[in-house]
């Protein structure tokens, strides 16, 4: 008995032996052998494979990154006529700043000449200049001074866009560096990210920092982002306009608003939208967008009850703005926006996105729910003035 099962066990301890050998082979034939390697190829103790950067990726990146990028970022000045008394103070033009720091500074009374400051970076090398529309507002003169902080140039606006805060400008100048748009949809959370400007007026001052969150909804003032990038990478007065950029040394964001009464958190306007309205700012000044000049809500089960509808679909109107093409229809606050056109609206991003994609001109046909009655109103759809 005691010999069969020392045989038994000499048996397992070489099967266990082959096996290993025949593990190991697998293991080599499919990465090969540690003297197959290129000699720069880190290996821990055990001789496993480590995990590797990509090409062009490592401990310099960054400060590589920013010696090539930063020459394409540029500090705005500017100079804007105030009337009447107003705080001078170069950031408080700046609404997102002065929205969340208020206003620290003493008043100073009788016509007085503002002086702004921001950021911006160029975007092609005959002198066209991205920046916030909040940078440039109003300015009756815009300087641009280049890195090398030496040459100034005077700038005027191409177009610009209120309701993106965009403002495309324009040195005449030639063989400037520039920097390009990446695809902001594919940035990942979570993915470093660096951002240059002007903060405090401190020329070509760098941060780092993480896409802390995408598609932020943030309002500042009238304006209402939809799809800001947050990010940690500290952003201060002086920034707006300049870019956040990735690895690649690619634009993939305008910097525009911080939230002071938190730690680290700055938005951007992701540079796929920026794209999207580039050309109309530079062909046409402007972005023509379709416009019915309504504010929405949407309905939820008290309020259905209060108007009498038998479900929470649909939009409710709380403002009809004076002269819109809304009030003209004969819109009131409300009214409760069922149908457009024949398809159901069963939340206000539903009107948006119709009235987003309709032509100047175009009339839709909606149901709309008053007074526990279905009425039907027709409006015609006309361009968003832009406010100057």
């Amino acid at each position: 008995m005691e010999q069969k099962l020392r045989r038994t066990f000499l048996m397992v301890v070489v099967a266990a032996f082959f096996l290993g050998l025949a593990l190991a082979g697998g293991a080599l034939l499919a990465t090969g052998s540690q003297d197959d390697l290129p000699k720069d190829t880190p290996v821990n103790t055990a001789g496993a494979l480590l995990p590797t950067l990509p090409p062009g990726f490592g401990p310099n990146t960054i400060a590589d990154m920013v010696e090539l990028a930063g020459p394409a970022v540029v500090k705005v000045d500017t100079i804007t006529e105030v009337r009447t008394g107003r705080n001078l103070d170069p950031f408080f033009s700046d609404p997102f700043f002065r929205q969340f720091f208020g206003d620290s500074m003493p008043f100073n009374q009788g016509p007085q000449e503002r002086r702004g400051m921001g950021s911006g970076f160029v975007i092609s090398e005959d002198g066209y200049i991205l920046t916030n529309q909040h940078v440039v507002n109003g300015a009756k003169e815009i300087r641009i001074t280049l890195a090398n902080g030496q040459e100034t140039l005077q700038a005027r606006v191409v177009g610009y866009d209120y309701d993106m805060d965009l403002a495309l400008l324009k040195v005449e100048a030639s063989g400037l560096p520039f920097l390009k748009l990446g695809d902001s949809d594919h940035v990942r959370v979570g993915e470093w990210v660096i951002a240059i400007g002007n903060p405090y007026g401190l020329d070509h001052t760098v941060t780092v920092g993480v896409i802390s969150a995408k598609g932020r909804q943030v309002t500042v003032d009238d304006r209402r982002f939809n799809n800001f990038l947050q990010t940690d990478a500290s952003i201060n007065p002086g920034n707006s306009g300049g870019p956040l950029l990735n690895l690649r040394g690619e634009v993939i964001g305008i910097n525009t608003a911080i939230n002071a009464q938190a730690q680290g958190i700055g938005f951007a306007i992701p540079s796929n939208t920026v794209r999207g309205i580039l050309a109309e700012l530079k062909e046409k000044g402007r972005v023509i967008r379709p416009w019915m000049g309504v504010s929405l809500q949407p309905l939820d089960k008290e309020l259905a009850e209060y108007f009498g509808v038998p479900d929470t679909k649909g939009a409710i109107i709380a403002e009809v703005m004076q002269g819109s093409p809304a009030a003209r229809a004969g819109l009131r606050r409300g009214d409760i926006i069922r149908e457009i056109d024949g398809q159901e609206i069963t939340t206000p991003d539903d009107v948006v996105k119709i009235v987003q994609s309709s032509k100047i001109g175009q009339r839709l046909a909606m149901v709309v729910h008053r007074n526990k009655k279905a009425q039907y109103i027709t409006v015609t759809i006309q361009e968003k003035g832009q406010v100057r």
